[in-house]
């Protein structure tokens, strides 16, 4: 399933990123990486409200379509 459906408040792992090589890159810059873990805690308008390690994130729908939870 990918992020932005994924159920909130719940530690996932990410599986796979759908992205090209900039946006993967930059992805890994802000810890997410596949094999990580990842808690989706709210939808807010269209941004995913994700908690990596100790920080909070928000990621655009688009964005979180392309990254793959287990």
């Amino acid at each position: 399933m990918n992020l932005a459906f994924a159920p909130f408040n719940t530690e996932l792992t990410v599986t796979k990123i759908n992205a090209d090589e900039k946006t993967s890159r930059h992805l890994k810059n802000l810890g997410i990486l596949v094999g990580g873990k990842i808690v989706s805690m709210f939808d807010n308008g269209g941004n995913v409200i994700v908690k990596v390690k100790d920080c909070k994130l928000a990621i655009n729908k688009a964005l979180a379509m392309k990254i793959c939870v287990a």
